[in-house]
């Protein structure tokens, strides 16, 4: 929903601003289009829906897979492509995985987003639109912004779409922000008032290594990135979570695990290993063996680590795999 153009379309109807605050109150509970918002006059439900577009998204596609995962194409209004999921899990978690950006420019290797051209930012309501489509589907309670694109690039609509969050079900403690390491935006996310997390795509603790899978890296080298997730931790007083994918044979060794527990604090620093799942890139999963012997490593060392439940792989909507294709 374009909440600006609802504002917008309101005052022109001559209604008073409190019509804006119940259109909301509806669609954050899940009503899916003006009619079902039955404390407004009915002359105003039709005026609205003749005059404002439910969404700002189109829905091109939906998949389920067979742990409950819903994978959802959007398009634009401008035709831009925009892939969303939805996780359920066994403890009853419902968490949306969300893009910031149709596309992404940082062409990290691995990940089949980065091989899309990039179309551009998301409007903070077509970020909005993406957890009110599976709100619909029913209450949702988590929210991790680690689908297309890098977050911290658009880190103003990003913010505008925190906030309105919690009236859909997700708090800020409950929303997390991940980053390749744009040390910019890092620095403004830790001056946020807003209590939200913060997740770090590492995937290599050598430098060189590190700038062949994310060339990110040769602007933001390493070192610099962690002196200033250091910097969050200490404004924030809560840990960053390190995502690291497991490549067969590139970052998955016992000694790449002694090396990343070198760089990492233990008390500020929580790594969450994560099976890759094949994007058509040169790219093969870790074995489960090699996984457990890595994280068991890294614990040995005093790392906490755990291995993340992969969700929705069926459907290709698994870490890694957000591309829109056709």
């Amino acid at each position: 929903m374009d909440l600006e153009l609802l504002e917008t379309t309101l005052a022109e109807l001559g209604e008073p601003a409190y019509r804006a605050r119940q259109v909301w109150r509806w669609a954050a509970q899940g009503a899916d289009g003006f009619d079902a918002m039955t404390d407004l006059p009915l002359s105003l439900r039709e005026a609205l829906h003749g005059s404002l577009p439910f969404s700002t998204l189109t829905v091109r596609h939906e998949a389920r897979a067979a742990d409950g995962t819903v994978k959802a194409l959007f398009l634009t209004r401008d035709g831009r492509p925009v892939e969303a999921v939805l996780m359920r899990y066994r403890d009853g978690r419902r968490s949306l995985c969300l893009s910031s950006q149709s596309g992404c420019p940082l062409t990290c290797t691995f990940c089949a987003t980065g091989s899309m051209r990039f179309g551009r930012n998301l409007t903070a309501s077509e970020i909005i639109d993406q957890a009110l489509h599976f709100r619909r589907l029913g209450p949702v309670d988590h929210a991790v912004f680690m689908g297309m694109g890098e977050p911290l690039m658009n880190l103003d609509a990003v913010l505008r779409a925190c906030s309105r969050l919690p009236s859909i079900g997700i708090a800020p403690r409950r929303t997390a922000v991940s980053t390749v390491g744009w040390i910019p935006g890092i620095g403004r996310l830790a001056r946020e008032p807003a209590p939200l997390r913060l997740a770090l795509s590492l995937h290599a603790a050598d430098e060189s290594l590190r700038s062949q899978i994310m060339p990110v890296n040769d602007r933001y080298p390493l070192a610099e990135v962690l002196a200033a997730c250091r910097e969050h931790f200490e404004r924030k007083r809560r840990m960053v979570f390190v995502e690291y994918v497991m490549l067969a044979g590139v970052n998955d060794s016992v000694g790449q695990a002694r090396q990343l527990a070198r760089v990492l604090d233990p008390r500020m620093f929580k790594v969450n290993l994560i099976p890759y799942n094949p994007t058509g890139s040169a790219y093969e999963g870790s074995s489960p063996k090699a996984i457990e012997a890595f994280r068991a490593e890294l614990e040995r060392l005093g790392i906490t680590a755990t291995v993340r439940l992969t969700r929705g792989r069926d459907i290709a909507a698994a870490c890694g795999q957000l591309a829109a294709r056709g």
